[in-house]
Order: structure tokens, then sequence, then C-alpha cells
């Protein structure tokens, strides 16, 4: 089990779901950097788990990389509409060429554009950091899990989006 830290390392308080039975959530999850990704996925799994979400309810799958998660989010909207909330994880790690900064405006303006919609909520579970190290503090370490985070976000923004419905 990942730690449900947050990111000033105190446990999590993991929100319950407003519509726990119905809930659906899709998390993509980029295949670069694994040993980081897949930490984080695991930390928004546990999460997840702990909210009362059977395995049944989790969708996850792997993408090559950080810049198609904005696709595989934007195609979950477009053919998955009982999805309750989508999270997309990935790490970018500084290198010595501007590609770093391409891909992270990519990926931060296509969630955006995503999210701007109002429709489902697609959570940005992406670490965008200068080293290795500080990736690994956030997805487990020192600074707790994002992917976690994540989670805990995709929640509330579900409930968010069940109140509404309601109205």
């Amino acid at each position: 089990m990942s730690t449900i830290l947050n990111t000033n390392g105190e446990r999590l308080s993991v929100p319950q779901l407003r519509n726990l039975r119905d809930f659906k959530c899709a998390i993509f999850t980029a295949e670069w950097n694994p040993r980081i990704t897949h930490a984080l996925r695991d930390g928004a799994v546990d999460v997840l788990h702990e909210a009362g979400v059977d395995d049944s309810q989790i969708l996850l799958e792997d993408v090559p990389g950080t810049v198609e998660l904005v696709n595989a989010a934007g195609l979950a909207l477009h053919q998955m509409r009982d999805l309750d909330a989508i999270i997309i994880i990935g790490c970018v790690i500084r290198g010595d060429t501007p590609h770093f900064d391409y891909v992270c405006d990519i990926v931060a303006e296509g969630t955006a554009r995503l999210n701007a919609k109002g429709e489902t909520p697609v959570i940005f579970g992406v670490l965008t950091v200068n080293k290795e190290e500080e990736a690994l503090d956030r997805a487990g370490g020192s600074l707790g899990n994002k992917g976690a985070e994540a989670a805990v976000a995709a929640i509330k923004m579900a409930n968010l989006h069940n109140r509404f419905m309601m109205l």
C-alpha cells in the first residue's frame, strides 16, 4: 500500500463519496518514468479503495507518454459518459532541452481545455520536476503521494458534480 500522505506529510483525509454505488473513475498513466508513475497510480487507487470504491469501478489504462494523457482523457470524456472523474498521471523531468517545457505546456493546456467544458472533471496528477529525486519524494516519499492527492480531488469534484445534478 502506498503512503497516503499529503504534501505536508500529514495523513490525507479521504472524503466520503456521495454516490459510491454508481461511481466510476478512469485513471490514465503515462508509461514514461514508470517507477514514479506507477507509485502515483497506486496511491490514487489506494485512496479510491479507502473511499469504498471497488476495482470494477476503476478503469486503469497506460498510455505511451504524458502528452498522450490529454488524448486519452478526451476520448474517455466522449466515449464513456458514465465516468464521474478522470485522473491523468504522468511525470516530466526537466532535461537539457526545451522538450520539458513543450510537454508541460501541452498537457496543462489540454487538461485545462477539457475541464473548461464543465463535463467530467479531469484531475491533473502530473509531476513536473527538475530531477528524479523530487519526483520520488512526491510519489510516496517524504512529501507524500500526489497520486493520492489527485484521487481526493477526484472524489471532491465528483461530489460537486453530483450535487449540481441534483439541483
